[in-house]
């Protein structure tokens, strides 16, 4: 377990040798006092003359020794949070990059609670390993083995006795480890579920209160929340007889030595002062070694945790090169392209080429494959088979940042993050000036609703952008697009959540920007790419016809009856 952390700590590995060390002065300072009560009892006990100087030396290196241990202690702690505190900062950065070449389907499979939680709560219980296992944990066995083997020195029969109830112990604490491992694999699938499904709850609590489905929302939030309990209480349930059973006995040292230890004495086996000095000795045996157990009793979590967190980390990075972009022009190729999600293949076979200049479209029913090669296109996820070039070059022969130069990217959902909306705009093109970003948001048509704000485009957006509506949010994320002025477009249901009245302003805006530009469109509102060059029809994952609107009109069935679904819903009115 040391060596699946050792990799993190790097430099900050030394504050961790310097805990140990002082933590073990520490217990070493804690030991002594033992020892110079040992030197006061026996001349009480033998009649010899005990002189109060001497008395007084000895507790004043007793209470000395106290101190000490104190000092150190705190020191050894300080060290080794030092280390811990870096240690997880590494861990952290590490997960991080990790992350970032991750194939983004990967990443939302994982569920935003399952990441919080190993971001947060996994990493974080690593600190109790790195700043009290290692260096407490260490030092309470060791002083321990060093007192044993004084004691055997001492007298071995009375030695024995003190350990005798140690494997007792043991077995208790093997016992509860083995009952423990078996729960706690569905113990942390169940807190991983519940998790997820807080946050779920959370986000889609205006939908819950609009459509009165509190009861049912409740109950599935109420279900796991239970279901976490129950595993965690039949978890403890298992455990808890066997903890109390070592607790009990692991202190008590003197069990066996104390009333056959004394018969020893009486029998004459065993001199008065040899059973003294190991009496005194075994009170620093229990103590520490329980204290060791129980930084023990979070290793098989702690295993578990690393485990869960390096599985996280070992997930196949997105296929990709250290190669800039080298293409000749910005044709885009499909080239037998198939895709699944999971086991389900939803795309077969797809050959489709994009010329440069030139818009190309994208329609179907819902879940027929639209959005899945949008997203194939700027390499969200790896392909199953088949390839996807850029003027030639193949997208995953090149970095992800080359890529990214190349495409400006508009879904229908897009983040905006907690800041001003003139530095979400920014994002598009960290380098341009405030000017250019004041001209890319009012070719998004954002001036309208930027004029409500007292502010103007300082204005904070707000958690994901709440202080916006979903229209406002999408102009932003347009002009975001402006501003990075790209030469291949991707637009996925970009004017979705555009109001009628700007609709047209919006449809100039857009226009004006992919002018002379490889653009690929997505809209279920046919009558925005009507005019597009090239209008594909896909239909459960295949290509089903591909043409100009006319040509679709006239000779594919499926483009007929979307058209026909498209006015009729054109003409849709709220009656009373």
């Amino acid at each position: 377990m040391f060596n699946k952390v050792k990799p993190y700590m790097g430099e900050y590995m030394n504050y961790t040798k310097k805990a140990i060390l002082c933590v073990c002065i520490a217990i070493i300072f804690s030991v002594l006092p033992y020892f110079f009560l040992y030197q006061i009892i026996v001349p009480l006990i033998s009649g010899q003359e005990m002189t109060p100087v001497k008395v007084a030396v000895l507790i004043v290196l007793s209470a000395i020794c106290m101190v000490g241990n104190a000092l150190l202690y705190v020191k050894g702690l300080s060290y080794s949070h030092y280390s811990a505190y870096n240690t997880l900062k590494n861990i952290r950065i590490s997960l991080q990059k990790k992350l970032e070449v991750q194939p983004l389907g990967t990443i939302r499979e994982l569920g935003n609670g399952r990441i919080k939680k190993v971001f947060t709560d996994d990493i974080e219980t690593i600190e109790l390993l790195l700043a009290h296992a290692i260096p407490e944990g260490i030092a309470n066995l060791l002083i321990p083995i060093i007192v044993i083997i004084s004691m055997f020195l001492v007298d071995w029969k009375l030695a024995l006795l003190c350990i005798a109830a140690l494997p007792i112990g043991m077995f208790a604490m093997g016992m509860m480890f083995k009952a423990g491992m078996e729960k706690m694999e569905p113990y942390y699938a169940a807190g991983a579920k519940m998790n997820n499904t807080i946050i779920e709850y959370i986000n889609g609590m205006e939908v819950v209160k609009v459509f009165n489905r509190d009861g049912e929302s409740y109950a599935r939030l109420e279900n796991d929340i239970i279901s976490y309990r129950d595993f965690t209480l039949a978890w403890y349930k298992v455990c808890w007889p066997w903890m109390a059973l070592y607790s009990s006995i692991i202190p008590c040292v003197a069990l066996f030595a104390l009333p056959i230890g004394g018969w020893l004495v009486l029998q004459g086996f065993s001199t008065l002062a040899d059973f003294i000095l190991v009496l005194c000795m075994s009170f620093a045996v229990g103590t520490p070694i329980l204290k060791a157990m129980s930084f023990a009793g979070k290793i098989p979590q702690l295993n578990y945790k690393i485990d869960e967190l390096e599985k996280l980390i070992e997930n196949p990075p997105l296929k990709q090169s250290e190669k800039d972009f080298k293409g000749s022009g910005y044709d885009i190729c499909f080239e037998n392209v198939c895709f699944s999600y999971k086991e389900t293949e939803v795309l077969h076979s797809i050959n489709l080429t994009l010329k440069e200049g030139e818009m190309t479209a994208l329609v179907g029913e819902s879940g027929s494959g639209k959005s899945t090669l949008a997203k194939l296109l700027v390499h969200f996820y790896d392909l199953d088979d088949g390839r996807i070039t850029l003027g030639g070059q193949d997208i995953s022969d090149m970095k992800i940042e080359a890529l990214n130069e190349q495409i400006s990217y508009v879904s229908q959902e897009q983040f905006l993050f907690n800041t001003s909306l003139y530095e979400n705009i920014l994002i598009g093109c960290p380098t341009a000036t405030r000017e250019e970003v004041l001209d890319a948001a009012r070719r998004a048509q954002c001036d309208e609703f930027l004029a409500r704000f007292p502010q103007g485009i300082d204005t904070m957006a707000g958690d994901g952008g709440k202080m916006l509506s979903g229209g406002e949010r999408q102009r932003i994320s347009l002009a975001r697009a402006l501003l990075k002025n790209a030469p291949v477009i991707v637009l996925d249901e970009a004017t979705a959540f555009i109001d009628p009245e700007n609709e047209e302003k919006m449809n100039v805006a857009i226009s004006e920007v992919i002018a002379g530009k490889t653009v690929l469109v997505i809209a279920h509102r046919l009558h925005t790419i009507k005019n597009a060059d090239k209008i594909c029809v896909l239909n459960q994952g295949n290509i089903a016809a591909e043409g100009t609107h006319d040509e679709l009109l006239l000779g594919s069935e499926e483009y007929r009856r979307l058209w026909k679904a498209a006015e009729e819903s054109a003409v849709w009115e709220v009656r009373a």
